[in-house]
């Protein structure tokens, strides 16, 4: 049928799943969107999505209510000015949300690839919380895209589940390889220094993750157990850096819930036996990630302040991405043999400001706590915490930081630990004397 008799499936009053990252159904959110003349008050809930996201705007809240799980570039305005709103949680518990009935779900809004012979679909780039919503929701609403790569684990559907079918043939979505920045080459190169033969990786997208794997070349026997993946791992994986060997849990497969990159990673996904998308619930419960060996968690933060206390969801009170599964796989981490949960970013903004500080700014999100903290990294070095105490922290977080800002860190570090901060940072108590 076409896209707007499909969505006529969706009630006033309802609550909808959109199916989100380079998978986000854009045919499906705008003839939606185009009903908002005779839909009230619907909940609309989804992690980060890209492109078309107009039921978010301020002219449309008294149809459509938005709850997200991950804020993305294209609502982010709209959450910051109050028309739309940020639900705090770990990715790995959002699928028990649908799954016990504590949020129930109208209807599930995904894109899926073209039916095999035997009536089965794929989610293709996304399966993350989009599994448990397709198996809860009352009705599913499918848009059928043959550029959706048709992989396996958790993705199938069989038509059967599907209540409604709009025919579509467009491009998913694209995210370019980022290229690094001299800052991000370096903090790639100290953290590849601190990856050992036969890890398990978990990383994201950006300049720093690509970095990393610019690194990787002469590695040997790397796996990869990840909430999400981009196509920097490919050129590690046809040249056999990357073949799992050593997994205990999945061995010899590329796990994640979601991907997002260009049409080279959509068919490098596509048919491929060798990646496994997954519900996220299992990908980044803690007790799967420990199973494999040396787990090297890599994430990004906002701001980390001299103690270890680490912003990566909001500046200040002002919302910005959200809390993800990056506590799932720093935990995961450091309960895995020889893992490592590694914190890295950029010593400043663009703008010279420090991202590290003496306090989180006021209102700032606490997503990792200064007890998880195990590394940070800047392109100045690594600042190793693990048993360390608070004014230890100051010193190694202070000796990572931007030059231009040590002397400020270092007064504001006297002022809050007093002596005890001169004998970590002088080397004894008979310096101060």
């Amino acid at each position: 049928m076409s896209a707007s008799e499909a969505v006529r499936l969706i009630p006033s009053g309802g609550r909808v799943l959109v199916q989100g990252g380079s998978a986000t159904p854009q045919t499906l959110v705008k003839a939606m969107t185009e009903r908002a003349g005779e839909l009230r008050d619907v909940e609309v809930v989804h992690l980060h999505t890209e492109g078309y996201a107009e039921y978010a705007k301020e002219e449309y809240m008294d149809s459509f209510r938005t709850n997200a799980f991950f804020i993305g570039g294209n609502i982010r305005k709209n959450v910051q000015a109050g028309f739309a709103q940020y639900i705090p949680i770990f990715l790995s518990d959002i699928p028990t949300l649908f799954r016990s009935g504590q949020m129930p779900l109208d209807v599930a809004l995904v894109q899926v690839s073209p039916p095999d012979k035997h009536g089965y679909c794929s989610l293709g780039v996304s399966v993350d919380i989009v599994r448990a919503g397709v198996d809860k929701a009352k009705y599913v609403i499918a848009q059928v895209n043959p550029q959706m790569p048709r992989t396996f684990g958790d993705a199938l559907i069989n038509l059967k589940q599907i209540d409604a079918l709009v025919e579509v043939d467009e491009p998913l979505y694209e995210m370019q390889l980022a290229e690094p920045t001299e800052e991000e080459a370096a903090i790639g190169r100290f953290i590849a220094e601190m990856i050992p033969d036969g890890a398990t990786l978990q990383m994201g997208i950006g300049g720093i993750p690509n970095a990393v794997l610019d690194y990787m070349h002469n590695h040997k026997d790397l796996g990869i157990h990840t909430e999400m993946f981009a196509e920097g791992v490919i050129s590690l994986v046809e040249k056999g850096v990357i073949n799992g060997r050593k997994k205990l849990l999945n061995p010899g497969k590329i796990v994640s819930g979601f991907a997002m990159g260009t049409r080279r990673l959509y068919d490098f996904m596509d048919n491929n036996p060798e990646v496994v998308m997954m519900d996220i619930a299992y990908v980044n419960d803690t007790a799967n990630i420990r199973k494999n060996p040396s787990v090297i968690a890599i994430n990004s933060a906002i701001e980390v302040d001299i103690t270890g206390q680490i912003c990566a969801d909001s500046i200040g009170s002002r919302m910005f991405s959200g809390v993800g599964g990056q506590m799932d796989f720093m935990r995961g981490a450091a309960l895995s043999d020889g893992g490592k949960p590694i914190t890295a970013l950029q010593s400043v903004t663009h703008k010279g400001v420090s991202k590290i500080t003496p306090m989180l700014k006021e209102g700032a999100g606490v997503v990792t706590t200064r007890a998880h903290a195990r590394y940070v990294v800047t392109e100045y070095g690594v600042a190793e915490l693990f048993g360390k105490n608070l004014a230890q922290r100051a010193k190694a977080m202070i000796d990572i930081a931007h030059p231009d800002h040590r002397e400020e860190l270092e007064r504001h570090a006297w002022d809050r630990f007093g002596k005890s901060f001169g004998v970590y940072s002088l080397g004894g108590i008979s310096e101060l004397v």
